[in-house]
């Protein structure tokens, strides 16, 4: 009797073993792990431990990537891959020119162009009647007076900063490899154009300025995050304007709060008027890259990448709750904002300036 006992309860060990690993282990989706080219100023979000265990907990997802500028990723090795994560509509459009329509594509994220200086840089461009009060704070620059300025070499010296060598420049990443030059470039082709807005009808007229206003740049990095990293080391002498993401010193704020104490006096954002909405598309090569659309606009993820990573979700022109940051003269809305040349416009800039 006492040997017919324990046999019924090796048995019952036996079945509930076998449906513990039934139910919480056979069952369980494997992790599908997806690779591809990321544009370097989200890498930050990418590598969040937060937005990582989402990913695994909740889409069984691990999306792995390498660091590429987003013109560069559209013509780079794409076998094997399977996303593309570039930072501009302009990118999405020069893929569907190259290869066709991908298997699937959504905007992720959005942020606009901006531009970095210092606050002695910022005061100076004040004098000249450049900086604009755009409320609460918020700084906005004469694109079409600035640029105007750059092209027609203007020395810093002539507004004031004799410490700063030769004409005035803006640093940015090279536009034929990177977006955020690339919107700056079509930026200004947009404020330099009599229209306002550059298409094929009148961008042969401003090229030429174009040309003249990156051949002063000397060497541009390829990567937005590398491009600000070295703006907020090097100093005002270096680097005393840069061009890029709203989203960069957000998340730097976040990430360094000690840092940004230190310098949240001297660095200044200035909202170009107008400027351009870099869109983050993101571009699914594969069946499986597709997954991770719906798990990143997922709303903790889109949640997270606002909150510490300083990329706007939602509809572009909603207001966002810009107090979650300890970063002065941000705009809650951005309203002055004029359109991208299309595709076939950039892509006419980017052979100009190769």
């Amino acid at each position: 009797m006492k040997s017919k006992v324990k046999g019924l309860i090796i048995l019952a060990v036996i079945i509930v073993a076998g449906l513990v690993y039934y139910f919480g282990f056979a069952r369980k989706p494997e992790t599908i792990t997806l690779t591809g080219y990321l544009g370097g100023e989200k890498t930050g979000l990418f590598e969040d431990e937060e937005v990582t265990s989402i990913l695994a907990d909740r889409y069984h997802l691990q999306i792995d990537y390498q660091k590429a500028g987003s013109l560069d990723m559209i013509s780079a090795d794409q076998e094997g891959k399977d996303y593309l994560f570039p930072s501009s509509q302009v990118a999405l459009e020069l893929y569907r020119s190259k290869y066709g329509t991908p298997v699937k594509s959504e905007i992720i994220f959005n942020t606009p162009i901006v531009i970095y200086t210092h606050k002695e840089v910022s005061d100076a461009l004040d004098q000249q009647g450049l900086i604009t009060d755009l409320g609460n704070g918020a700084k906005g620059i004469d694109m079409k007076k600035f640029a105007t300025m750059i092209s027609n070499g203007t020395k810093w010296s002539d507004i004031g900063l004799d410490d700063l060598y030769g004409t005035i420049t803006v640093s940015t990443t090279d536009p034929v490899r990177s977006n955020s030059g690339n919107m700056f470039a079509g930026l200004l082709a947009d404020v330099l154009t009599d229209e306002g807005v550059a298409d094929e009808n009148n961008i042969e007229e401003v090229l030429p300025q174009l040309k003249a206003i990156f051949e002063k740049s000397g060497y541009m990095e390829s990567s937005s995050s590398d491009l600000f990293n070295q703006f907020l080391r090097t100093g005002v002498g270096a680097k005393p304007i840069m061009a890029g993401y709203e989203s960069q010193i957000l998340e730097f704020a976040v990430e360094n709060p000690d840092d940004w104490e230190q310098l949240k006096d001297d660095i200044v954002i200035l909202y170009p008027v107008p400027t351009v909405w870099a869109s983050h598309p993101y571009i699914a090569l594969t069946d499986n890259g597709a997954k991770a659309i719906d798990a990143l606009l997922d709303e903790d993820i889109q949640t997270i990448a606002w909150e510490k990573h300083g990329f706007r979700t939602g509809v572009a022109d909603a207001s966002a709750d810009t107090s979650v940051f300890q970063v002065d003269g941000l705009q809650n809305v951005v309203k002055k904002v004029v359109s991208m040349p299309d595709a076939d416009t950039m892509q006419k800039i980017i052979d100009e300036l190769s």
